[in-house]
């Protein structure tokens, strides 16, 4: 009787762990805030064709020399 005791089927034997719903939940909202903040940099820093010289300069912190004419 003790044996089969010992292997009665409980709610946690049928559930793969307690707080596996919770994980599930964090680990989606830590997905969807990352899928949030790369749309963001990739709308920040996406390119905007082409750039004159001065632009790029600019862009790199560079100084253009002056044109002496």
């Amino acid at each position: 009787m003790e044996q089969a005791h010992a292997h009665k089927e409980t709610s946690e034997v049928l559930c793969k762990a307690r707080e596996e719903l919770k994980n599930l939940a964090e680990i989606y909202i830590c997905y969807l805030k990352s899928q949030q903040a790369c749309k963001d940099i990739y709308k920040q820093y996406a390119g905007k064709g082409e750039r004159s010289i001065k632009e790029t300069a600019d862009l790199v912190g560079f100084k253009l020399p002056h044109d002496p004419k």
